[in-house]
């Protein structure tokens, strides 16, 4: 079969290129603003990639076209269509499917599908929930948003029975309204958290929980949920009715941690069952790391060896991920886009510096200056419906820069309660040139987006060199 992918290098799209392709069927695939790391994973897969959505590619004749919900029927506004392609398959009356339908019946059907949603934590508990059955000797599958250290892969279709995705809220496909997630059919699925986001496509937190129970209705009698017990948005779901078995994890849960982030009891029902030493930082990943071991626990993999595993987990591409050092300026990358992402990440970071003892910039023992850059870029922070919360949620960086180019939001003005530790700049070049002057030895930069950020990773270590 051949396939030809419409937004191929979406981190969901690209890992489904790569699965098909494992499975021996033809992949091409078109997208713009084609960036890494899932462009360097795809090329290195030998899958040719096309710039634009243009409607020449109806010459290369593909069995089906499977289409990503960047892809919809605007226009520009000239009167184009936004997406050519788009409107010369459904011209041309040619056969289409959504990422998540063509995955549910040609990768999903028959296996025991381990589905990881919540508004934060997915990516991360995904590779953690793949890594802990690959060391148990599950050979599973595995389609992560992101790219896990561990394989260098997002995504694989393993020997094994069990197949673990990442379970996006957001809608499948211009055609198709419904979250992703409704089609994975899980007999595990984790509910890590929820709090309102995607204001492009949800009116409210209680839309996003409906579609949540949605997924809930999918779970067969046989099957698990393993749900947060301390987010009150998912006692609100399951409250709505549960049909298969549970368990919850955190503060009253089932599954509860005893112990500093870098080093944790895991107890279960009361009693202690393993303990994770690992490099990861932050409560956050401590949740992921309970959520994780419960759902293995759902396949039969011990808490002590599911523990033994998360030791040697390294995470996930940008998240925390350093990017380099220059004259004693640590560079980060992290994907951080939601007001409690980047609180999280902060926080993360801050008791990660606390704990190993780094030199501040006078260079003298301590944690050090984080210096927090990030761009309101995903959409629904394009829109200014979080823009309250982002003072609360930088609360815990030192210095504060916001590139706030191409949006129409006073974000100035939403960042006033920070006074002169926040700058906000309208240009990549001039956020450098407002950073390196005030950079010292000893601070952490930690850049949050999700997306490429105009490449100021690396443009900033080559002008800090």
């Amino acid at each position: 079969m051949h396939l030809h992918i419409l937004g191929i290098c979406g981190t969901f799209m690209g890992g489904l290129a790569a699965l098909a392709r494992e499975a021996g069927h033809t992949v091409t695939g078109c997208d713009a603003g084609v960036y890494p790391p899932m462009s360097d994973q795809l090329r290195a897969l030998g899958i040719e990639l096309i710039e634009g959505f243009g409607a020449d590619q109806l010459a290369l004749k593909p069995d089906v076209f499977v289409v990503g919900n960047v892809v919809g029927r605007s226009r520009l506004a000239d009167g184009r269509p936004k997406f050519p392609l788009m409107e010369a398959i459904l011209d041309a009356g040619l056969p289409y499917t959504s990422g998540p339908q063509w995955l549910s019946e040609h990768v999903l059907q028959g296996r025991h599908v381990l589905a990881v949603a919540g508004t934060h934590g997915k990516t991360t508990t995904t590779g953690m929930l793949s890594w802990v059955l690959d060391q148990a000797g599950l050979q599973p599958g595995f389609l992560v948003g992101g790219v896990p250290l561990n394989f260098d892969v997002s995504a694989r279709l393993g020997a094994g029975q069990p197949f673990v995705i990442e379970a996006d809220e957001y809608d499948t496909a211009f055609f198709d309204k419904r979250s992703k997630f409704v089609h994975y059919r899980p007999r595990t699925a984790v509910l890590n958290n929820l709090e309102f986001d995607h204001a492009d496509i949800f009116d409210d937190i209680a839309a996003i929980e409906r579609q949540f129970h949605h997924l809930v209705r999918t779970v067969p009698s046989t099957g698990q949920v393993v749900h947060n017990a301390e987010a009150t948005s998912l006692q609100r779901v399951m409250a709505q009715g549960c049909w298969s078995g549970r368990t919850s994890f955190g503060a009253g849960g089932d599954w509860a941690y005893d112990g500093p982030p870098h080093a944790f009891e895991v107890r279960h029902l009361g009693a202690p069952v393993a303990e994770v030493v690992w490099a990861l930082s932050g409560v956050h990943n401590q949740m992921n790391a309970l959520a994780a071991i419960a759902a293995a626990a759902h396949v039969g993999v011990a808490p002590a060896v599911a523990a033994k595993a998360l030791g040697g987990f390294r995470n996930v591409r940008r998240r925390l991920e350093v990017r380099g050092q220059r004259r004693g300026v640590t560079v980060y990358d992290d994907f951080a886009h939601h007001p409690t992402a980047i609180a999280t990440t902060l926080d993360g970071l801050r008791r990660q510096l606390d704990h190993t003892g780094k030199l501040d910039h006078t260079g003298k023992p301590g944690s050090g200056r984080i210096v927090a850059v990030f761009e309101p870029r995903s959409n629904t922070m394009k829109l200014g419906t979080m823009a309250a919360q982002l003072p609360a949620s930088l609360s815990q960086a030192d210095l504060v820069f916001c590139h706030a180019g191409g949006l129409d939001w006073d974000v100035r003005g939403a960042l006033a309660p920070l006074g002169s530790k926040a700058q906000v700049v309208d240009s990549v070049d001039a956020l450098i040139g407002q950073l390196l002057p005030v950079l010292c030895p000893g601070d952490h930069v930690l850049c949050m987006s999700n997306g490429s950020f105009g490449g100021l990773h690396d443009r900033l270590l080559a002008a800090l060199a």
